[in-house]
């Protein structure tokens, strides 16, 4: 991971997809957690919708349900994974050296 090769610009790709893991670590954690009877004024469960739904609401605006089944956390998780080793791979190369 260090190295003479590892800069600033190598650092903020690395921030790109530990922000996005994390992100995507709290909307499995907030998918998971809907499966169980949880008191939605809990400070953990406000805390989860507070940091996820920005990123689930648009998709599940988007997207059909499958019945009982929603999708959007996947959704956003891909994306986020997608979108996160972009980021950090277009930094890499754009801004490294």
């Amino acid at each position: 991971m260090f190295g003479p090769a590892y800069n600033a610009e190598t650092a903020a790709g690395d921030i790109v997809v530990l922000f996005a893991s994390i992100l995507s670590l709290a909307i499995f954690i907030r998918a998971i957690v809907s499966w169980f009877n949880m008191d939605p004024r809990s400070p953990i469960i406000q805390m989860l919708d507070a940091v996820t739904e920005p990123i689930i609401g648009p998709i599940r605006q988007i997207m059909p349900r499958l019945g009982m089944i929603d999708l959007s956390p996947l959704v956003a998780i891909l994306l986020l994974n997608v979108g996160g080793s972009f980021l950090a791979r277009f930094i890499d190369n754009n801004f490294g050296g």
